[in-house]
């Protein structure tokens, strides 16, 4: 279930709670139609924050605050005034709840990469400290940090910091999923922000520091990633984006969440860098400090604010203790569900989904390093060329991703349900506990006269999950599509060849944002925020083992002078991705999810705990 905001934890930004995803009739003089539940919630200045059909599914309403029947109903005249309609339409368009969140995860991810390049300088300046403790002062014309050794010793120690670095950031995405259930979305954000602006004020001491006291500085606070870091935040931005985002939109926010941090990284890449240049080594990390601040008062005031209890519908957690820690993993078991006929199968969508992420990432994630590395070895690319490449090669990552990739899931899900109309009509059964027993409209007892206003409920969740097997069908294509991209490079034989293959790959990056929009319909709205949790940790064991893998194939191949050959290797598992992708299925039409086990378990038999097919 989406998050409501609480009446003392509103969005100050706003000056009110955000409506949510409710039907929301209200009239000219500011009253609001009672819903099927006969709840209604009528503010200050008339909008309604009401619950229409008592889904557990609730989303930001975009229109609520710049209704002009609402704002006729605060002035009170029956006729909105040039002031409130200029107010709301400013409201529409710049604090829309998805612009808030796309502005703060390129602004977040800005903090966290103004010291990505000057980080690994500032080793290099300490290790040759740290070498001329030992050894007689540099003596003539050149750069006295220009020598082996010290080149060895700070290869050697960026590679602790980025395994202890990786090691924290797998735990943190455990600690961030952990926290968001305790606190809610919006404080767990604060701690991914404010305890990284805590690491980098002390990093400044280690820069001051210098030598091997600042290399144990570096080393040692990297270890509060466990607490906070870029892949918790990372995290809970894409549960925000999953709570607030209305059905149809989620997949390609994203995409657009995605592409706000890739230029994010980008900008903060070139700027940190060229602040260190400018204004010395210490200067990056002050400015990170300040914008972890910044960043950390715009996510209090702009974002919203969700309580934990909403994201669970009311649900007590079914572990407790340490289990809840490592709950992300419970998602990934084979589902229960019941179908249409009150049999208990399981369904293993999720499993097949994940492997075939886990897959898809090990050929995709290497793609921006192999490039670097072939168009180095057959091609001579200098440092110059390759910050052009991948200067190039992100942001048209990001340009797809914030401009594109929305438009392609909208106007694919027309063509796809265009394409099976008889799904369209399917029924579906939006509940997922397993107290919901009815399963066909004759076993439901309504009163007469809300039949009306129950069919437009379901025709909207029908199209929410069948546009959601369109996100899939992008999935399976769009690794198809990197595959055969991704071969076609090694075909070049000329510098714009590479050049040509950075700028087409991009148009085949959409497959993480499919991936998670997906996840978030293949799951009850209770296990959301888990299921992002899940496929995030599959992502980054998935990037980390691409590393090891590709490695040693490149080296191998490039041995015997065929290196070109890694991007067949590469290819050919980003089909195997896509064919085990197939095995994913949503769960049949007219079927729920059962989340109590125990009872499952005495509702299902040997003979009919089968596996559930589409």
């Amino acid at each position: 279930m989406a998050g409501t905001p609480a009446a003392d934890e509103t969005s100050p930004l706003l000056g009110g709670p955000d409506s949510r995803n409710g039907d929301v009739n209200a009239n000219a003089n500011g009253n609001s139609d009672a819903n099927a539940n006969g709840n209604s919630v009528a503010n200050a200045n008339g909008n309604s924050d009401a619950n229409a059909n008592g889904n557990s599914d609730a989303h930001a309403n975009p229109n609520a605050s710049a209704d002009p029947d609402a704002a006729a109903a605060a002035n009170g005249n029956g006729k909105p005034d040039g002031a409130v309609a200029v107010a709301g339409w400013l409201r529409q368009a710049f604090l829309h709840v998805e612009q808030r969140l796309l502005f703060g995860g390129f602004l977040i991810t800005l903090s966290f990469s103004f010291t990505q390049v000057p980080i690994f300088y500032a080793f290099y300046l300490m290790n040759c400290d740290v070498y001329y403790e030992t050894h007689p002062p540099h003596q003539g014309p050149g750069n006295r940090c220009k020598v082996d050794e010290i080149a060895a010793a700070t290869s050697l120690q960026f590679a602790f910091l980025a395994m202890s670095t990786t090691i924290c950031g797998t735990f943190n995405l455990f600690f961030a999923g952990w926290l968001v259930k305790r606190v809610g979305p919006r404080r767990a954000l604060l701690a991914q922000i404010l305890v990284p602006a805590i690491r980098v004020a002390t990093q400044i001491l280690g820069v001051l520091a210098g030598g091997a006291a600042g290399i144990t500085i570096f080393q040692c606070t990297q270890l509060v990633t466990v607490l906070g870091g870029p892949a918790g935040y990372i995290l809970v931005m894409n549960i925000i984006a999953g709570e607030v985002v209305e059905p149809e939109r989620r997949t390609g926010v994203f995409g657009m969440l995605q592409g706000c941090i890739m230029l994010g990284q980008g900008i903060g890449y070139y700027t940190g860098g060229l602040i260190g240049d400018t204004w010395g080594i210490r200067r990056p990390f002050e400015v990170a400090f300040f914008s972890f601040l910044v960043s950390a008062v715009y996510a209090r005031l702009a974002l919203p604010y969700i309580s934990p209890g909403s994201m669970s519908d009311g649900k007590k957690p079914a572990v407790r203790g340490i289990g809840a820690f490592f709950a992300p993993l419970r998602v990934l078991a084979p589902q229960r569900i019941r179908l249409r006929g009150g049999k208990i199968v399981r369904h293993y969508g999720l499993l097949f989904l994940c492997a075939g992420v886990f897959l898809g990432v090990v050929a995709t994630g290497y793609v921006a390093l192999l490039i670097q590395l072939y168009a180095t070895s057959a091609f001579d690319f200098e440092q110059s060329d390759n910050g052009l490449l991948m200067s190039g090669y992100a942001c048209m990552r990001a340009l797809f991703l914030i401009v594109a990739f929305p438009g392609v899931i909208a106007r694919g899900r027309k063509w796809y349900l265009a394409r099976h109309p008889d799904r369209s009509t399917k029924g579906h059964t939006p509940a997922h506990g397993a107290d919901d027993l009815p399963t066909r409209p004759e076993e439901i007892e309504a009163p007469v006269g809300t039949f009306a206003a129950d069919e437009p409920v379901t025709s909207e969740t029908v199209k929410e999950v069948e546009g959601a097997r369109f996100d899939l069908f992008f999935l399976r294509w769009s690794l198809v599509l990197d595959g055969a991209l991704t071969m076609c490079t090694a075909f070049a034989t000329k510098k714009w060849h590479i050049f040509l293959a950075a700028f087409l790959l991009p148009f085949a990056s959409g497959s993480a944002p499919a991936a998670k929009g997906v996840m978030t319909e293949m799951c009850p709205p209770s296990q959301r925020a888990d299921a992002l949790n899940a496929l995030t940790l599959v992502e980054n064991l998935a990037n980390i083992s691409t590393q090891g893998l590709f490695g040693f194939v490149f080296a191998a191949l490039a041995e015997l002078g065929k290196s070109y050959m890694t991007f067949y290797v590469n290819a050919a598992l980003a089909l195997v991705a896509c064919g085990v992708l197939l095995f994913s299925h949503f769960a049949p039409s007219g079927s729920t999810l059962v989340e109590n086990e125990e009872q499952a378990d005495q509702t299902s038999t040997p003979e009919n705990a089968t596996t559930a097919a589409e």
